[in-house]
């Protein structure tokens, strides 16, 4: 039995309505998660001048989403901690922590995907 509620369409269209409500939060509330979406526009036309082929842009490009969707995960393990409280307690600490490993993995990932690109690019 599923869960009560919207299906078909309309399920579709509060989704996307929801995932909205969720950029904006994002937005409004994670200065990590505008300083990491700014560098996505700063650097969308970076990529479009580096990459040569469509591959090259998916890459360039994707590996910058990545860094957007991971750091919207990230917000939501953090507010869901800081929902039950600022009292410290060791599995709290660590998925926050988690989160913030899993951030830079994402941005280890963006910095080694430019490079093989640009090696490529300029020195290949």
């Amino acid at each position: 039995m599923g869960k009560p509620g919207a299906t078909g369409i309309r399920r579709i269209i509060n989704a996307f309505g929801y995932s909205l409500l969720g950029i904006r939060a994002a937005l409004r509330h994670e200065s990590a998660f505008r300083q990491e979406a700014a560098m996505f526009f700063i650097m969308l036309p970076v990529a479009w001048w580096l990459g040569r082929t469509y591959l090259d842009w998916a890459l360039l490009i994707g590996s910058m989403f990545i860094v957007l969707i991971v750091e919207l995960l990230n917000s939501a393990i953090e507010a869901v901690v800081d929902r039950f409280g600022n009292e410290h307690h060791e599995l709290a600490g660590r998925a926050k922590d988690m989160g913030s490993a899993a951030v830079l993995v994402s941005l280890l990932n963006v910095s080694f995907i430019w490079a093989l690109v640009a090696w490529h690019r300029f020195i290949a």
